[in-house]
């Protein structure tokens, strides 16, 4: 057994591997783990690996994975407080595959990793699909059956109420596998567009399940939502089955289900944008969430016909409203935080002119950080501001900031005209920070400028 020092050095080690080189490890680790072999530490180098092989969909199939196949496309990483219909927690998984193995179906699910590691190790892949078709049609059954007769029961031995729905809606998935598997075959994964093609294609297949099973038929829409590029595409398949367009008729019905879980998307984003403290803040991680939150409430409406007054229009204006406020809030901020990084001064006699550069300080560490951070905020939620409900506010912010940034380079400019004294060092390091702040609020150009400027003027001053 590694000691926990060398564990770390071993997870720091793998982390850093390129994607090709860590892809080719874990193939052969998960190999070695179908082969009983019990030499490396399976679960550490495989953990480690995880986020270079996050993107990748070409693992090697397990007993486990196949198991998942039905319903992988509605695994989230996080655990949610309350159940969502269309969305299964990834930590209920390992729950409900240890009650199943060790409690609800012992003998089977050992029979089923017996046969599909051969088959797997056989390279028997279509093989392995079909055994684990038979094993998911039994496996729905037996679930459905153990939670109707003793719904209390099952909840002590999976320890949740989250991860009993996450079960229940395990076993509806499971009972239509060879149809998820249709549409995964289908929509390969990322699906740049959803054609008229893949969308009749899709449409047949529900038709398909709602023969069968129609509670599970609303799924086909939420499983292309993630697989394709554009999730809000997916809204497609409801219009094309419905026949309607608006978004009142549709969340009526059914086939909703996908509709309500983009717009819970959206607010998942908009509470993360609207959670967002002065002056304390993660920037590229709030601009994130405003891009995707503007990303999806722009192309819902424009994928169908949105109105103020039905279940989700009512949703999409109190969430952009809101983060409308939050960000007409930091709009506010930004100016005073961006002026405060760089120390100014009243000029003229008893100080009653006009601010101007400060040279004679060096600057806060504090503030700096501050203000750069508001500066990434302003520059970079350009492009979503008139989406987003806060464009006046955001053209103000940098308005202000721009005006103060060009004056304030003046400033610097001509003090370094002046031979070189105490105040050279602070001059050079409130010069850095202009020319940064000239590249995130200006651009690059002028920031080059800039510095092309300053080395003039440098050399001014020594000759």
């Amino acid at each position: 057994m590694l000691t926990p020092e060398k564990s770390r050095m071993l997870e720091l080690f793998l982390g850093q591997l390129p994607e090709k080189a860590a892809m080719r490890l874990a193939q052969a680790v998960e190999i070695d783990r179908l082969n009983g072999g019990r030499g490396l530490p399976h679960d550490l180098i495989l953990g480690a690996l995880r986020p270079a092989l996050r993107d990748r969909h070409e693992r090697t199939p397990t007993p486990l994975r196949l198991f998942c196949r039905p319903f992988e496309d509605l695994l989230v990483q996080a655990t949610p407080r309350e159940k969502q219909k269309g969305r299964i927690a990834r930590s209920s998984v390992a729950s409900v595959w240890r009650w199943l193995g060790q409690t609800l179906l012992p003998d089977a699910a050992a029979t089923y990793c017996t046969e599909i590691k051969a088959l797997i190790l056989a390279g028997r892949s279509d093989d392995s699909i079909a055994r684990a078709s038979v094993f998911w049609t039994f496996a729905a059954k037996q679930i459905r059956d153990a939670i109707a007769g003793d719904r209390k029961g099952v909840r002590a031995e999976l320890q949740s109420d989250l991860v009993l729905a996450d079960a229940e809606e395990m076993a509806l998935l499971l009972s239509i596998g060879k149809d998820v598997v249709a549409i995964q075959g289908l929509l390969v994964k990322p699906v740049p567009q959803l054609t008229e093609e893949l969308l009749h294609g899709l449409r047949d297949i529900h038709d398909r399940i709602s023969a069968t099973a129609p509670e599970a038929a609303p799924y086909v829409a939420c499983i292309a939502m993630n697989r394709i590029v554009h999730p809000w595409e997916a809204l497609k398949l409801p219009q094309l089955i419905t026949h309607q367009t608006q978004d009142t008729l549709i969340s009526s019905t059914d086939m909703g289900l996908v509709g309500d879980l983009l717009f819970a998307n959206i607010e998942m984003h908009g509470t993360m944008v609207r959670a967002t403290r002065h002056p304390a803040f993660d920037a590229d991680m709030l601009l994130g969430h405003l891009a995707q939150f503007v990303e999806l409430s722009s192309n819902i409406t424009r994928e169908i016909d949105m109105r103020r007054d039905g279940k989700w229009g009512k949703r999409l204006l109190a969430d952009r409203a809101a983060v409308a406020e939050t960000m007409d809030r930091l709009m506010e901020h930004a100016p005073k935080e961006v002026a405060a990084m760089l120390p100014v001064q009243k000029s003229g006699s008893y100080g009653g002119g006009p601010k101007c550069a400060d040279l004679s300080k060096h600057v806060d560490d504090e503030k700096v950080q501050r203000g750069l951070r508001y500066g990434r905020l302003v520059a970079g939620c350009a492009p979503y501001a008139a989406a987003g409900s806060f464009a006046a506010s955001q053209k103000d912010a940098m308005d202000a900031i721009s005006l103060h940034v060009r004056g304030y380079n003046e400033d610097i400019i001509r003090e370094m005209r002046a031979p070189p004294g105490e105040r050279h060092p602070a001059v050079e390091r409130q010069f850095e920070l202009a020319a940064e702040l000239t590249a995130l609020i200006l651009s690059a150009e002028e920031a080059e400028l800039l510095r092309r400027r300053g080395r003039a003027a440098t050399a001014q001053a020594a000759a």
